[in-house]
């Protein structure tokens, strides 16, 4: 499970749902075409009496999932430094050598067919940590019996993960079912290894379709339930009342760690192609169209004079990417891409993300207030790391604050202090001695600009499209907008190395 914000988002995928079947005769375990007993087993639409007999058919098919790690680790904290000989051989010996520790992870994953595939979460299989190595993957069945497990393919974009178990006899499975039926109120049960008890089972309702965390990238699009999800039922499956996996255990949002009744489910019709493409023991591809996107809030819908949550903001184009190949600016707000609509449920990272590498599209988008048509050729998704390298990490401030600045900045409509930017000053915050515009001297801690994390040394290029050469520039900037009855001004921000980047700063009347 890992954790983000303030708040807690851990993630805990599970798997889609699934009926039940083995190819065991009749018993303990019901065979998949015998529709009676599994339709005796689903309890009647309402309220359920009881989960008992869905849980007794669906169990056998959940596992448990357990990795040995290895960790590399160093005797002495000063290898590697101009002091690790003065320190590594105090107690003699070779200090300065690496050596290893065992660790451990938990999860949750279920059976998908007879001859032992077995999906899971990525991040149960694998390790964050760069010094260490996976050693070996077991699969326990509800049983108590042990299987050494075959990594067949991972995806960490989608945290899903296919692993393959043998034996000779038929293993119990489950099916996915269709998660573009789920509605909200919806009855559904997770089972799971919460905490490494094994075969726990939880029920609840779904609270919500294709919510969005805020996390960003192609996936951030869930299930959303208040069964109870804990540490341990990652890669566990989420089924409906039909014995179906609808969704993936993925996440869970928490102040404390623990189970508050916001839990997330990666639905089933986003990892059924996935897992398939993994089984064939193939890579995933995805569409790619080299833009980093901002979603269309309040403050900056306000200040393009736009409804919000309709359509997504260009922050930067990548240089021979296909977007800007198709004529897409930094600045344009996309509103749909392959005749789909972008909202805060379908976004442009997943619609692009599920289209096929090499096809063309057209995308509508409104640039300037007026709405126009491009056509662009969609590239393969690059790797995370090459994203990372190609779109740029900003780097720190520069120099000291200037009290006198703090001052100014408070008094400001912005809740900013700027002055020209002269070449010796774009040296030292990193930025081309080229580059036109003024750089923020100091921020009031009080201001949106603050709350936007707008700092010392960052350029301001634009205001509202206009250039601000000058500080002048940007106040007639700001006064304009006011003018127009906008509450809000769009800066375009330059920030050392990094790209350039839109950020909308709210008016304040001072």
């Amino acid at each position: 499970m890992r954790y983000a914000y303030g708040v807690t988002t851990a993630l805990l995928l599970a798997g889609s749902a699934v009926a039940l079947a083995t190819g065991q005769p009749l018993g303990a375990q019901v065979a998949q075409n015998d529709e009676q007993a599994m339709r005796a087993a689903v309890p009647r639409a309402g309220a359920p009496l009881s989960f008992a007999d869905l849980t007794e058919q669906l169990q056998p098919a959940v596992v448990n999932i357990s990795t040995k790690q290895r960790i590399r680790v160093r005797n002495n904290p000063f290898a590697g430094t101009p002091f690790g000989e003065l320190f590594g051989n105090r107690r003699g010996g070779n200090n300065n050598q690496e050596r290893t520790r065992p660790a451990q992870s938990l999860g949750s994953g279920f059976i998908i067919s007879a001859d032992g595939y077995v999906v899971t979460n990525n991040h149960v299989v694998s390790t964050d940590q760069r010094n260490a190595t996976i050693e070996s993957i077991t699969v326990t069945m509800p049983d108590g019996k042990e299987y050494e497990a075959e990594l067949v393919g991972r995806d960490p974009e989608s945290d899903l993960a296919v692993l393959k178990i043998e034996r000779s006899d038929p293993f119990p499975f489950v099916k996915f079912g269709d998660s573009t039926q789920t509605r909200v109120g919806d009855w559904v049960i997770a089972i799971g290894n919460p905490f490494g008890l094994g075969g726990t089972v939880t029920s609840g309702i779904i609270s919500a379709v294709y919510r969005n965390t805020g996390q960003g990238g192609a996936y951030d699009r869930y299930l959303q339930t208040d069964a109870s999800i804990n540490r341990g039922n990652s890669g566990g499956p989420m089924f409906d009342l039909n014995g179906n996996v609808i969704g993936i255990n993925n996440a869970i949002i928490s102040p404390t760690g623990g189970s508050v009744g916001i839990g997330f489910a990666i639905p089933s019709e986003v990892a059924v192609p996935i897992v398939e493409t993994l089984k064939r023991g193939e890579a995933v591809e995805r569409g790619f169209l080299g833009v980093q996107i901002s979603q269309l809030n309040e403050d900056l819908a306000d200040s393009l004079g736009l409804p919000k949550n309709r359509g997504e903001f260009i922050q930067s184009v990548q240089e021979d990417g296909p977007a800007a190949k198709a004529g897409i600016r930094a600045g344009d707000v996309v509103i749909s891409v392959d005749n789909k609509e972008i909202t805060p449920d379908q976004t442009l990272s997943f619609i692009v993300a599920n289209i096929a590498p090499g096809q063309t599209v057209p995308i509508e988008l409104i640039r300037n207030g007026r709405r126009q048509t491009v056509r662009a050729t969609v590239a393969e998704r690059p790797a995370p790391e090459q994203m990372a390298e190609a779109f740029g990490i900003p780097d720190q401030d520069f120099s000291e604050e200037d009290p006198e600045q703090n001052e100014a900045a408070a008094s400001e409509v912005l809740g900013i202090a700027v002055v020209e930017l002269t070449p010796a000053i774009a040296r030292q915050v990193g930025v081309p001695t080229e580059t036109k515009g003024v750089v923020i001297a100091a921020v009031d801690p009080n201001s949106d600009a603050a709350r936007k994390r707008l700092r010392r040394g960052d350029v301001i290029l634009s205001a509202n499209g206009q250039a601000t050469t000058t500080p002048d520039a940007l106040s007639g900037a700001v006064d304009a907008a006011r003018s127009d009855g906008r509450d809000a001004v769009l800066l375009r921000v330059q920030r050392r190395s990094a790209r350039p980047q839109f950020v909308p700063v709210r008016i304040r009347d001072n």
